[in-house]
């Protein structure tokens, strides 16, 4: 019986045939799309290309960095990163599913989205959960009110070390957005400073998700404009689009002002939600998932993965995949941490998920039939028009059609190879 699994193992193979072949299709639709290219530039600037460096890349970076892990406590968790669209990989994370000593039940996970570089990101990685537990404010009594102290004081003084490097080093260019949740045996802190965000659902709902700083939030607008800044198109002085975060010190400027009143402010929002049985799944994952998907849908994604596959790593490649055929040009990061309530493999979801895939490739087949006795070449692009325009029933909820691209590539290439001897020369072809 076939599985999401089948899919994600050939995968690979056939993106980097898709992608070679409608490189220049591909790119034109989500670079041109979706504002790879200048607001009024037209197809004659090609010499201007060459001299302004694009942010996006001519084809995708597909490769992708997965992990896994568990806790001794039950919490299962898989990460997954990938480059995408963007012309420089600037995501890092940090998974700890047991902090040890008296904490050894207590885990901490974080995503940093850097921007302009990736060296804060980096940085932040590798140090801020050190200087929360250097507050000393966690401990076995597990004391909120201390442990939402320890939390905002580390994130100020990873700040404050990170300006001391970037000016010993010369450099102050940069920044990054970062989503923590720190698990008790409790509790579950959350920590968000900027536009990456943290969703935990529960008793098959979303029952809590991080608020994302934007500078056009009316606090966030107030405080940025009482330091000497100003908002326009979303974005502080135009240019950067979050208004809280790590690093980006030229907006951290101002004159008789703190720290957390600057136009860029360092001060996570700090969230407390009591562990419950009935706590299914968290995610965490930067603005290239959650630019493109909405909370319940991703969770409905997550639920229906989850009972047709046991490989969490799996699960993220396919939150990624959705996400980048989907239309995100960003660079994508994804943890997922599963608590012992989570939804377990499923034979009638399996059965239903071969089902789909089978009708899925009957219906490619279908299309393929059609397309060549009109004397057309069926190439992909062709047979994911006409069957995104098809009624598919049973498709992931959450996901639609873009969910299942991988069993339709597949099922494209064997209708070709099948094809191949009985077309004309140069339908067949390469």
């Amino acid at each position: 019986m076939r599985t999401a699994r089948k899919g994600s193992v050939e995968m690979p193979a056939f993106m980097r045939q898709l992608v070679k072949e409608t490189e220049k299709r591909v790119s034109s639709f989500f670079k041109g799309g979706r504002g790879g290219a200048a607001e009024g530039e037209q197809p004659g600037d090609a010499e201007r290309e060459e001299v302004i460096l694009s942010p996006y890349l001519d084809r995708p970076v597909l490769d992708k960095l997965t992990e896994e892990g568990c806790a001794r406590w039950g919490l299962t968790y898989a990460l997954g990163s990938m480059q995408g669209w963007r012309a420089n990989m600037e995501d890092f994370h940090n998974c700890v599913p047991q902090l040890g000593g008296e904490l050894a039940d207590w885990s901490f996970f974080a995503v940093f989205d850097g921007h302009a570089g990736s060296t804060v990101a980096q940085y932040c990685s590798q140090h801020l959960l050190g200087q929360i537990l250097t507050t000393g404010g966690m401990g076995a009594e597990d004391d909120p009110d201390r442990v939402k102290g320890a939390i905002m004081e580390g994130f100020l003084q990873t700040d404050k070390h990170l300006h001391s490097a970037a000016r010993r080093e010369g450099w102050e260019r940069g920044g990054t957005t970062v989503v923590a949740a720190l698990i008790s045996p409790y509790y579950i802190y959350f920590a968000n400073c900027g536009d990456s965000r943290a969703v935990l659902r529960r008793s098959g709902q979303v029952c809590f998700s991080t608020e994302d700083h934007k500078p056009s939030s009316p606090l966030e607008k107030e405080r940025i404009e009482s330091a000497g800044g100003s908002v326009s198109i979303q974005r502080i002085n135009g240019s950067l689009a979050v208004s809280r975060g790590l690093g980006d010190f030229g907006y951290k400027g101002a004159e008789n002002r703190t720290p957390t009143q600057q136009m860029v402010s360092p001060e996570p929002e700090v969230c407390v939600v009591e562990r419950s049985p009935a706590d299914e799944f968290l995610v965490l994952a930067c603005d290239g998932v959650w630019d493109i998907i909405s909370n319940e849908d991703l969770c409905a994604f997550i639920h229906n993965r989850l009972s047709v596959c046991t490989d969490l790593r799996d699960v993220c490649t396919q939150v990624i995949d959705l996400c980048l055929y989907k239309g995100s040009l960003d660079n994508i990061s994804i943890i997922l941490l599963c608590f012992p309530g989570a939804p377990q493999l499923s034979a009638e979801a399996l059965h239903q998920e071969a089902e789909l895939e089978d009708l899925l490739e009957s219906k490619v087949a279908e299309i393929y039939d059609e397309l060549c006795v009109r004397g057309e070449e069926p190439d992909l692009l062709s047979v994911l028009t006409v069957l995104a325009s098809t009624d598919i029933p049973g498709l992931p909820p959450g996901g639609g059609i873009q969910s299942k691209r991988n069993c339709i590539i597949s099922a494209y290439y064997q209708q070709r190879e099948t094809y191949k001897p009985m077309l004309p020369n140069g339908l067949g072809g390469s």
